[in-house]
């Protein structure tokens, strides 16, 4: 009894973990899609090429003018301050390309000009409400990753993968569940051959009882073969 209990605890627990598995996945799933429809729209509707969702972003490097700060195919992470000074490093949009350059000079009119660390000339001056954000953390080397991620292979990808992981899920269920109904139906098969049997026994006694003569009429003739003596 203790023992079936246990079992049934254990598989409510599995159980209780595939669910939440499955939702986070689901919760990725919907995340990722929804992610790249914003980043997608951005992009091509406002021509916006870092979309910057609650104030944070993040981009990749894709050329050494940062060395040795930041090297390509780093990926940086971005928040919107509203306050910069020089000597931060802030992302800005140019045309419909990022910069990730460091804040070089700040002039009277409020411009923001910025240089590449590697580079030798400044750039132009933008003003302040052009700068996207400050960096506040990178990652190196991942950025490639990221790029292909944001392709149509790679988006088609990561949904196949999440979705096959889910499948996967029901799938281990779904043969763990058969796996019980055979125990159980195999428990039935044996529960009814028990009674059968149980039954056989019980017919089997009845005949005998039926076929053989009562007591009273056994007592009776053992009386007639005395009294015949």
């Amino acid at each position: 009894m203790d023992s079936q209990k246990d079992n049934i605890k254990e598989k409510k627990k599995k159980s209780g973990r595939r669910l939440f598995f499955r939702i986070l996945i689901i919760v990725v799933l919907a995340l990722f899609i929804g992610a790249t429809a914003y980043t997608l729209n951005a992009h091509r509707l406002v021509r916006n090429a870092m979309p910057m969702p609650f104030g944070w972003g993040a981009s990749v490097i894709l050329s050494g003018s940062m060395e040795p700060t930041l090297s390509v195919n780093d990926l940086v992470f971005v928040r919107a301050t509203g306050d910069y000074e020089v000597g931060d490093v802030v992302v800005y949009q140019s045309g419909s390309s990022r910069v990730i350059h460091r804040i070089a000079r700040i002039l009277e009119d409020g411009s923001v000009v910025t240089k590449g660390d590697a580079n030798n000339t400044e750039d132009e001056p933008i003003p302040p409400e052009d700068v996207k954000g400050e960096m506040v953390g990178k990652v190196p080397l991942i950025g490639a990753a990221v790029r292909f991620l944001q392709t149509p292979i790679g988006i088609i990808i990561v949904i196949a993968v999440l979705i096959l992981l889910i499948n996967l899920s029901w799938r281990k269920e779904k043969k763990e569940d058969a796996g019980d109904l055979d125990v159980i139906k195999e428990e039935i098969r044996r529960l009814k051959a028990l009674e059968e049997e149980r039954l056989d026994a019980v017919i089997e006694k009845t005949d005998e009882e039926e076929t053989s003569p009562p007591a009273e009429e056994k007592e009776e003739e053992k009386t007639e073969d005395n009294t015949e003596d």
